[in-house]
Protein backbone atom coordinates (compact mmCIF):
# COMPACT_ATOMS: atom_id res chain seq x y z
CA UNK A 1 0.00 0.00 0.00
CA UNK A 2 2.78 2.34 0.09
CA UNK A 3 6.23 3.41 -0.41
CA UNK A 4 6.13 5.53 -3.70
CA UNK A 5 5.73 9.41 -2.20
CA UNK A 6 3.57 9.74 1.54
CA UNK A 7 0.39 10.01 -0.75
CA UNK A 8 0.13 6.58 -1.59
CA UNK A 9 -0.70 5.39 1.86
CA UNK A 10 -3.10 7.82 2.04
CA UNK A 11 -5.07 6.90 -1.17
CA UNK A 12 -4.54 3.55 0.39
CA UNK A 13 -6.38 4.05 3.51
CA UNK A 14 -10.04 3.85 2.48
CA UNK A 15 -9.36 0.91 -0.22
CA UNK A 16 -8.35 -1.65 2.48
CA UNK A 17 -11.02 -3.48 2.78
CA UNK A 18 -11.34 -5.82 0.00
CA UNK A 19 -7.98 -4.92 -1.06
CA UNK A 20 -6.52 -8.09 -3.85
CA UNK A 21 -2.71 -7.45 -4.05
CA UNK A 22 -1.73 -7.42 -7.68
CA UNK A 23 1.96 -9.25 -6.89
CA UNK A 24 2.59 -11.26 -10.27
CA UNK A 25 5.68 -13.44 -10.41
CA UNK A 26 9.23 -12.33 -10.84
CA UNK A 27 10.01 -11.83 -14.87
CA UNK A 28 12.87 -12.36 -16.68
CA UNK A 29 15.50 -9.39 -17.17
CA UNK A 30 15.02 -9.76 -21.14
CA UNK A 31 11.15 -8.20 -20.29
CA UNK A 32 12.47 -5.03 -19.17
CA UNK A 33 14.66 -4.37 -21.77
CA UNK A 34 13.95 -1.09 -23.46
CA UNK A 35 13.53 -1.26 -27.19
CA UNK A 36 10.54 -2.10 -29.00
CA UNK A 37 7.87 0.47 -30.30
CA UNK A 38 4.66 0.62 -31.39
CA UNK A 39 4.91 2.10 -34.99
CA UNK A 40 3.42 5.74 -35.08
CA UNK A 41 0.19 6.09 -36.84
CA UNK A 42 -0.48 8.65 -39.86
CA UNK A 43 -0.18 12.71 -38.70
CA UNK A 44 -3.91 12.63 -38.60
CA UNK A 45 -4.90 9.65 -36.79
CA UNK A 46 -6.31 9.92 -33.38
CA UNK A 47 -3.88 8.89 -29.99
CA UNK A 48 -5.27 6.13 -28.48
CA UNK A 49 -5.31 5.92 -24.74
CA UNK A 50 -6.77 2.95 -22.38
CA UNK A 51 -8.15 3.80 -18.64
CA UNK A 52 -9.17 0.77 -16.54
CA UNK A 53 -10.94 1.67 -13.47
CA UNK A 54 -12.61 -0.60 -11.30
CA UNK A 55 -16.08 0.84 -11.54
CA UNK A 56 -18.23 -2.67 -10.97
CA UNK A 57 -15.91 -3.37 -8.19
CA UNK A 58 -17.28 -5.08 -4.71
CA UNK A 59 -16.34 -2.03 -2.81
CA UNK A 60 -18.88 0.11 -4.47
CA UNK A 61 -19.67 1.83 -8.18
CA UNK A 62 -18.29 5.18 -7.34
CA UNK A 63 -15.69 4.22 -5.23
CA UNK A 64 -12.91 3.77 -7.84
CA UNK A 65 -14.12 6.40 -10.65
CA UNK A 66 -12.71 9.69 -9.23
CA UNK A 67 -9.03 9.72 -11.46
CA UNK A 68 -11.04 8.08 -14.72
CA UNK A 69 -13.69 11.42 -14.73
CA UNK A 70 -10.39 13.64 -14.15
CA UNK A 71 -8.64 12.18 -16.87
CA UNK A 72 -12.02 12.44 -18.88
CA UNK A 73 -12.30 15.92 -18.28
CA UNK A 74 -8.81 17.05 -18.94
CA UNK A 75 -9.14 15.07 -22.37
CA UNK A 76 -12.29 16.18 -23.83
CA UNK A 77 -11.10 19.90 -22.87
CA UNK A 78 -7.50 18.99 -24.48
CA UNK A 79 -9.57 17.74 -28.00
CA UNK A 80 -11.97 20.97 -27.90
CA UNK A 81 -8.44 22.71 -28.05
CA UNK A 82 -7.19 20.47 -31.35
CA UNK A 83 -5.87 17.88 -29.39
CA UNK A 84 -2.03 16.90 -29.78
CA UNK A 85 -0.39 18.67 -32.86
CA UNK A 86 -3.48 18.10 -34.32
CA UNK A 87 -4.61 14.89 -33.49
CA UNK A 88 -7.38 14.01 -31.23
CA UNK A 89 -7.08 11.23 -28.25
CA UNK A 90 -9.11 8.40 -28.53
CA UNK A 91 -10.14 7.23 -24.52
CA UNK A 92 -10.62 3.68 -24.84
CA UNK A 93 -11.88 2.59 -20.87
CA UNK A 94 -12.67 -0.89 -19.82
CA UNK A 95 -14.53 -1.66 -16.35
CA UNK A 96 -12.41 -4.63 -14.76
CA UNK A 97 -14.99 -5.34 -12.19
CA UNK A 98 -12.33 -5.54 -9.32
CA UNK A 99 -11.31 -9.17 -10.19
CA UNK A 100 -7.72 -10.12 -11.09
CA UNK A 101 -9.33 -12.12 -14.15
CA UNK A 102 -11.44 -8.81 -15.18
CA UNK A 103 -8.08 -6.99 -14.76
CA UNK A 104 -6.50 -9.50 -17.23
CA UNK A 105 -9.08 -8.86 -19.76
CA UNK A 106 -8.94 -5.08 -19.77
CA UNK A 107 -4.89 -5.15 -20.42
CA UNK A 108 -5.69 -7.59 -23.20
CA UNK A 109 -8.47 -5.54 -24.82
CA UNK A 110 -6.41 -2.15 -24.30
CA UNK A 111 -2.87 -3.18 -25.02
CA UNK A 112 -2.98 -6.09 -27.30
CA UNK A 113 -5.99 -5.63 -29.39
CA UNK A 114 -7.00 -1.81 -29.58
CA UNK A 115 -3.18 -0.90 -29.09
CA UNK A 116 -3.44 2.10 -26.82
CA UNK A 117 -0.15 4.26 -26.55
CA UNK A 118 -0.31 4.55 -22.65
CA UNK A 119 -2.46 3.48 -20.30
CA UNK A 120 -3.32 6.61 -17.75
CA UNK A 121 -5.00 7.25 -14.68
CA UNK A 122 -5.13 3.41 -14.13
CA UNK A 123 -7.91 2.39 -10.83
CA UNK A 124 -7.41 -0.98 -9.95
CA UNK A 125 -8.49 -3.12 -6.83
CA UNK A 126 -6.41 -6.15 -8.42
CA UNK A 127 -4.00 -4.89 -10.92
CA UNK A 128 -3.17 -8.72 -12.09
CA UNK A 129 -2.48 -7.43 -15.19
CA UNK A 130 0.71 -5.17 -14.31
CA UNK A 131 2.93 -7.83 -15.40
CA UNK A 132 1.45 -7.99 -19.07
CA UNK A 133 1.95 -4.14 -19.32
CA UNK A 134 5.56 -4.51 -18.46
CA UNK A 135 6.20 -7.33 -20.54
CA UNK A 136 4.23 -4.84 -23.83
CA UNK A 137 6.51 -1.78 -22.38
CA UNK A 138 3.53 -0.22 -22.57
CA UNK A 139 3.87 3.46 -20.18
CA UNK A 140 0.98 3.36 -17.35
CA UNK A 141 0.65 7.21 -16.69
CA UNK A 142 -0.48 8.56 -13.22
CA UNK A 143 -2.09 5.44 -12.03
CA UNK A 144 -3.17 5.18 -8.26
CA UNK A 145 -0.63 2.67 -6.31
CA UNK A 146 -3.62 0.90 -4.44
CA UNK A 147 -1.48 -2.40 -4.45
CA UNK A 148 2.32 -2.92 -4.68
CA UNK A 149 2.55 -3.17 -8.82
CA UNK A 150 3.88 0.63 -9.23
CA UNK A 151 6.40 -0.91 -6.98
CA UNK A 152 7.02 -3.86 -8.64
CA UNK A 153 7.52 -3.28 -12.54
CA UNK A 154 9.09 -1.20 -15.14
CA UNK A 155 6.96 1.34 -17.57
CA UNK A 156 4.12 1.36 -14.80
CA UNK A 157 4.23 5.37 -13.42
CA UNK A 158 2.30 5.92 -10.05
CA UNK A 159 0.89 9.23 -9.83
CA UNK A 160 2.56 9.36 -6.72
CA UNK A 161 6.26 8.76 -7.62
CA UNK A 162 8.55 5.68 -6.14
CA UNK A 163 12.37 5.19 -5.85
CA UNK A 164 12.22 1.75 -5.87
CA UNK A 165 14.21 -0.45 -8.72
CA UNK A 166 10.95 -1.78 -10.37
CA UNK A 167 12.95 -4.80 -11.03
CA UNK A 168 9.61 -7.25 -10.89
CA UNK A 169 10.20 -7.55 -7.21
CA UNK A 170 8.28 -5.72 -4.95
CA UNK A 171 10.04 -2.09 -3.55
CA UNK A 172 13.38 -3.82 -2.23
CA UNK A 173 13.59 -7.68 -1.49
CA UNK A 174 9.76 -7.23 -1.08
CA UNK A 175 9.75 -4.81 2.00
CA UNK A 176 8.28 -0.92 0.81
CA UNK A 177 8.75 1.99 3.03
CA UNK A 178 6.76 4.76 3.79
CA UNK A 179 7.26 7.86 5.85
CA UNK A 180 6.26 9.75 9.02
CA UNK A 181 5.59 13.76 7.61
CA UNK A 182 1.83 13.50 8.04
CA UNK A 183 2.09 12.87 12.22
CA UNK A 184 5.19 15.31 12.29
CA UNK A 185 2.89 17.67 10.67
CA UNK A 186 0.51 17.35 13.68
CA UNK A 187 3.34 17.24 15.52
CA UNK A 188 5.01 20.28 15.11
CA UNK A 189 2.17 22.28 14.12
CA UNK A 190 -1.00 21.43 16.09
CA UNK A 191 1.35 19.93 19.55
CA UNK A 192 -0.45 16.81 19.41
CA UNK A 193 0.85 13.85 21.21
CA UNK A 194 -1.95 11.28 21.61
CA UNK A 195 -3.41 9.55 18.42
CA UNK A 196 -5.83 6.99 18.27
CA UNK A 197 -6.32 4.57 15.20
CA UNK A 198 -9.72 3.15 14.31
CA UNK A 199 -9.47 -0.56 12.18
CA UNK A 200 -11.68 -3.50 12.18
CA UNK A 201 -11.14 -6.75 12.90
CA UNK A 202 -10.48 -7.95 8.98
CA UNK A 203 -6.54 -8.33 7.97
CA UNK A 204 -6.17 -6.00 5.33
CA UNK A 205 -7.73 -3.32 7.78
CA UNK A 206 -5.93 -4.05 10.51
CA UNK A 207 -2.31 -4.66 8.50
CA UNK A 208 -3.08 -0.92 7.55
CA UNK A 209 -3.70 0.03 11.25
CA UNK A 210 -0.33 -1.51 12.49
CA UNK A 211 1.35 0.43 9.78
CA UNK A 212 -0.07 3.86 11.14
CA UNK A 213 0.32 2.61 14.69
CA UNK A 214 4.28 2.10 13.87
CA UNK A 215 4.77 5.43 12.30
CA UNK A 216 3.07 7.59 15.35
CA UNK A 217 5.51 5.63 17.53
CA UNK A 218 8.14 6.54 15.52
CA UNK A 219 7.19 10.15 16.01
CA UNK A 220 6.88 10.00 19.67
CA UNK A 221 3.42 9.60 20.19
CA UNK A 222 1.64 7.60 22.19
CA UNK A 223 -1.01 5.81 20.60
CA UNK A 224 -4.88 4.49 21.10
CA UNK A 225 -5.57 1.34 19.21
CA UNK A 226 -9.84 1.01 18.44
CA UNK A 227 -10.36 -2.16 16.44
CA UNK A 228 -14.47 -2.59 15.61
CA UNK A 229 -16.21 -5.46 14.26
CA UNK A 230 -16.22 -5.46 10.57
CA UNK A 231 -19.69 -7.17 10.30
CA UNK A 232 -21.45 -5.36 13.32
CA UNK A 233 -18.99 -2.64 14.24
CA UNK A 234 -19.61 -0.90 17.54
CA UNK A 235 -18.22 2.76 17.02
CA UNK A 236 -19.69 4.52 20.01
CA UNK A 237 -17.76 2.45 22.32
CA UNK A 238 -14.60 2.97 20.77
CA UNK A 239 -15.26 6.90 20.18
CA UNK A 240 -15.95 6.44 24.33
CA UNK A 241 -12.81 5.34 24.32
CA UNK A 242 -11.32 7.80 22.68
CA UNK A 243 -12.66 10.32 24.82
CA UNK A 244 -11.57 8.94 27.72
CA UNK A 245 -8.17 8.46 26.74
CA UNK A 246 -8.14 12.03 25.66
CA UNK A 247 -6.63 11.56 22.12
CA UNK A 248 -5.59 14.69 19.88
CA UNK A 249 -5.96 13.22 16.95
CA UNK A 250 -7.89 10.03 14.85
CA UNK A 251 -6.50 7.75 11.92
CA UNK A 252 -8.23 5.17 11.06
CA UNK A 253 -8.27 2.11 8.55
CA UNK A 254 -11.50 2.15 7.67
CA UNK A 255 -13.75 3.19 4.94
CA UNK A 256 -15.76 6.37 4.06
CA UNK A 257 -19.24 5.05 5.33
CA UNK A 258 -17.51 3.94 8.36
CA UNK A 259 -15.90 7.28 9.10
CA UNK A 260 -19.40 9.45 8.85
CA UNK A 261 -20.50 6.71 11.49
CA UNK A 262 -17.40 6.67 13.76
CA UNK A 263 -17.97 10.85 13.56
CA UNK A 264 -21.62 10.63 14.55
CA UNK A 265 -20.64 8.04 17.07
CA UNK A 266 -17.55 10.82 18.52
CA UNK A 267 -20.26 13.94 18.44
CA UNK A 268 -22.66 11.45 20.46
CA UNK A 269 -20.63 10.94 23.35
CA UNK A 270 -19.10 14.34 22.80
CA UNK A 271 -15.72 13.35 22.47
CA UNK A 272 -13.45 16.32 20.54
CA UNK A 273 -9.94 15.84 19.13
CA UNK A 274 -7.83 18.32 17.17
CA UNK A 275 -7.68 16.44 13.81
CA UNK A 276 -10.26 13.60 12.75
CA UNK A 277 -7.50 12.57 9.95
CA UNK A 278 -8.97 11.04 6.39
CA UNK A 279 -7.01 10.57 3.40
CA UNK A 280 -7.01 11.43 -0.50
CA UNK A 281 -9.86 9.35 -1.12
CA UNK A 282 -12.28 10.39 1.06
CA UNK A 283 -10.91 14.02 0.29
CA UNK A 284 -14.33 15.50 -1.48
CA UNK A 285 -16.60 17.68 -1.60
CA UNK A 286 -19.50 15.61 -0.23
CA UNK A 287 -18.36 15.76 3.71
CA UNK A 288 -21.31 18.37 4.29
CA UNK A 289 -24.04 15.85 3.11
CA UNK A 290 -22.04 12.50 4.32
CA UNK A 291 -21.26 13.79 7.38
CA UNK A 292 -24.47 15.85 7.88
CA UNK A 293 -25.35 13.93 11.66
CA UNK A 294 -21.68 14.83 12.77
CA UNK A 295 -21.00 18.38 13.07
CA UNK A 296 -18.67 19.13 15.51
CA UNK A 297 -16.45 16.02 14.30
CA UNK A 298 -17.44 17.32 10.57
CA UNK A 299 -15.49 20.25 11.39
CA UNK A 300 -12.42 18.76 12.83
CA UNK A 301 -11.70 16.93 9.59
CA UNK A 302 -8.53 17.14 7.82
CA UNK A 303 -6.70 15.63 4.68
CA UNK A 304 -3.77 15.10 4.06
CA UNK A 305 -1.99 13.91 0.71
CA UNK A 306 0.47 14.10 -2.06
CA UNK A 307 -1.66 17.00 -4.61
CA UNK A 308 -3.29 20.65 -4.20
CA UNK A 309 -6.40 20.40 -2.84
CA UNK A 310 -9.09 20.61 -5.50
CA UNK A 311 -10.74 23.38 -3.80
CA UNK A 312 -8.47 25.80 -3.88
CA UNK A 313 -9.03 28.06 -6.63
CA UNK A 314 -7.34 30.90 -5.82
CA UNK A 315 -4.59 28.16 -7.87
CA UNK A 316 -4.73 29.06 -12.17
CA UNK A 317 -4.32 24.89 -12.03
CA UNK A 318 -6.90 24.19 -10.14
CA UNK A 319 -9.49 26.89 -11.07
CA UNK A 320 -8.85 25.11 -14.75
CA UNK A 321 -9.58 21.54 -13.59
CA UNK A 322 -12.74 23.15 -11.50
CA UNK A 323 -13.88 24.71 -14.35
CA UNK A 324 -13.65 21.88 -16.82
CA UNK A 325 -15.16 19.46 -14.18
CA UNK A 326 -17.94 21.49 -12.94
CA UNK A 327 -20.39 18.82 -14.44
CA UNK A 328 -19.17 16.20 -11.70
CA UNK A 329 -20.64 16.52 -8.69
CA UNK A 330 -19.20 15.74 -6.31
CA UNK A 331 -15.28 17.35 -6.59
CA UNK A 332 -12.57 14.82 -5.26
CA UNK A 333 -9.24 14.70 -5.00
CA UNK A 334 -9.16 11.71 -7.09
CA UNK A 335 -10.62 13.78 -9.85
CA UNK A 336 -7.78 16.14 -9.60
CA UNK A 337 -4.82 13.07 -9.80
CA UNK A 338 -7.05 12.17 -12.95
CA UNK A 339 -6.54 15.56 -14.55
CA UNK A 340 -3.01 15.66 -13.29
CA UNK A 341 -2.38 12.16 -14.84
CA UNK A 342 -3.67 12.82 -18.23
CA UNK A 343 -1.91 15.99 -18.22
CA UNK A 344 0.96 14.08 -17.60
CA UNK A 345 0.46 12.00 -20.94
CA UNK A 346 -0.37 15.09 -22.66
CA UNK A 347 3.16 16.83 -22.13
CA UNK A 348 4.82 13.39 -22.76
CA UNK A 349 3.02 12.89 -26.16
CA UNK A 350 3.65 16.75 -27.24
CA UNK A 351 7.67 15.76 -26.26
CA UNK A 352 7.60 13.49 -28.92
CA UNK A 353 5.03 14.30 -31.45
CA UNK A 354 7.88 17.03 -33.09
CA UNK A 355 10.41 13.72 -33.53
CA UNK A 356 10.88 11.71 -36.43
CA UNK A 357 9.99 8.72 -34.19
CA UNK A 358 6.69 10.20 -33.51
CA UNK A 359 4.12 9.17 -30.81
CA UNK A 360 5.19 5.87 -29.71
CA UNK A 361 5.60 3.95 -26.84
CA UNK A 362 9.01 4.15 -26.47
CA UNK A 363 8.76 7.96 -27.02
CA UNK A 364 6.40 8.69 -23.85
CA UNK A 365 8.37 6.20 -22.01
CA UNK A 366 11.35 7.91 -22.44
CA UNK A 367 9.61 11.28 -21.25
CA UNK A 368 8.49 9.51 -18.37
CA UNK A 369 12.00 8.43 -17.30
CA UNK A 370 13.29 11.88 -17.11
CA UNK A 371 15.71 13.12 -14.01
CA UNK A 372 13.70 15.91 -14.17
CA UNK A 373 10.87 15.79 -11.50
CA UNK A 374 7.25 16.52 -12.27
CA UNK A 375 4.56 18.74 -11.30
CA UNK A 376 1.71 18.88 -13.39
CA UNK A 377 1.90 22.43 -13.39
CA UNK A 378 1.93 22.58 -9.60
CA UNK A 379 -0.93 20.39 -9.07
CA UNK A 380 1.33 17.12 -7.67
CA UNK A 381 4.38 17.68 -5.05
CA UNK A 382 6.85 16.97 -7.39
CA UNK A 383 7.16 13.57 -8.88
CA UNK A 384 10.45 11.69 -8.89
CA UNK A 385 11.14 7.94 -10.28
CA UNK A 386 15.12 6.93 -9.13
CA UNK A 387 15.34 3.18 -8.72
CA UNK A 388 17.68 3.55 -5.74
CA UNK A 389 19.44 0.17 -5.33
CA UNK A 390 18.50 0.93 -1.71
CA UNK A 391 16.07 1.77 0.36
CA UNK A 392 16.46 5.09 1.93
CA UNK A 393 16.38 5.66 5.66
CA UNK A 394 15.72 8.73 5.70
CA UNK A 395 13.79 11.06 3.09
CA UNK A 396 12.39 14.41 2.78
CA UNK A 397 9.07 14.76 2.15
CA UNK A 398 6.36 17.19 1.47
CA UNK A 399 2.54 16.88 2.58
CA UNK A 400 -0.21 18.76 1.12
CA UNK A 401 -2.82 19.42 4.19
CA UNK A 402 -6.55 20.83 4.15
CA UNK A 403 -9.14 20.94 6.83
CA UNK A 404 -13.17 20.94 6.45
CA UNK A 405 -14.69 24.55 7.74
CA UNK A 406 -18.94 24.63 7.70
CA UNK A 407 -19.35 27.33 4.51
CA UNK A 408 -16.06 27.45 3.11
CA UNK A 409 -15.44 23.89 2.67
CA UNK A 410 -11.82 22.41 2.07
CA UNK A 411 -9.23 24.83 3.19
CA UNK A 412 -5.66 24.46 2.36
CA UNK A 413 -3.26 25.08 5.21
CA UNK A 414 0.00 26.50 4.01
CA UNK A 415 2.08 25.60 0.55
CA UNK A 416 2.33 21.49 0.12
CA UNK A 417 5.99 22.97 -1.90
CA UNK A 418 6.79 24.53 1.98
CA UNK A 419 5.40 21.95 4.19
CA UNK A 420 8.58 19.45 4.24
CA UNK A 421 10.15 17.90 7.03
CA UNK A 422 12.66 15.17 6.80
CA UNK A 423 11.70 11.95 8.50
CA UNK A 424 12.71 8.37 8.58
CA UNK A 425 11.51 5.39 5.92
CA UNK A 426 10.30 2.50 8.01
CA UNK A 427 9.54 -0.69 5.97
CA UNK A 428 6.46 -2.90 5.95
CA UNK A 429 5.31 -5.58 3.76
CA UNK A 430 2.38 -5.04 1.57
Amino acid sequence: MRHRARAAETAAAGLLLLLATACGSRLPESDFERGSATSAPSSREPLRVGIITSVTSPVGGTAFTGPRDGAKAWFAALNARGGIDGRRVEVRECDDGGSGVGNNECVHRLVEEDGVVALVATTALDYAGAARVARARVPDIGGQPIGPAYDTYPYLYSVYGSLAPRDGTTGWDGKQYGGTEVYRYFKREHGARTAAVVSYNQSASAAYARLIVQGLKAEGYQVVTEQVDFALPNFRAAAADIKERGADLVFDAIDGHGNARLCQAMDGVGAEVTAKVTNVQNWTSAVAEEYKGAPRCRNALWATGSSRNHADVGDPAVREFQDATKDLKPHSQWQLEGWAAAMWFTDAARSCAGSAEGVTRRCVDRFMNRDEPYSADGLLVPVRFERLAEPPTTRRTCVSVARWRDGEGWVSQGDMNETCFDVPQLPYSP
